[in-house]
């Protein structure tokens, strides 16, 4: 099961969250991620944002990401987008 959770902050406080799980499948993990942002974004009703470097490193590292206005083309009603992986089948 690969599970990603998704939320909306602003002013520290938590606007809307969802989860997406997939169940075990060939998919990589990068795949499982974009899909798993294409829904988080369906759900929310937002249009995608930039993977900036930053965001990239910080995945990479941490398995979270956050996405300020800095990756997004139109202006936002929050502070960020947060996607956290909180179960990764290997």
């Amino acid at each position: 099961m690969f599970r990603m959770w998704g939320k909306t902050v602003r002013n520290h406080h938590t606007l809307q969250d969802t989860v997406v799980e997939f169940p075990y499948d060939r998919r990589s993990r990068t795949q499982k991620v974009f899909d798993a942002l294409d829904e988080i974004c369906r759900r929310f009703d937002l249009a995608h944002p930039i993977w900036l470097d930053v965001n990239i490193e910080e995945f990479q590292r941490r398995s979270k990401v956050r996405f300020t206005q800095d990756s997004f083309v139109e202006t936002l009603d929050f502070d960020y987008l947060e996607m956290q992986i909180i179960e990764e089948d290997y």
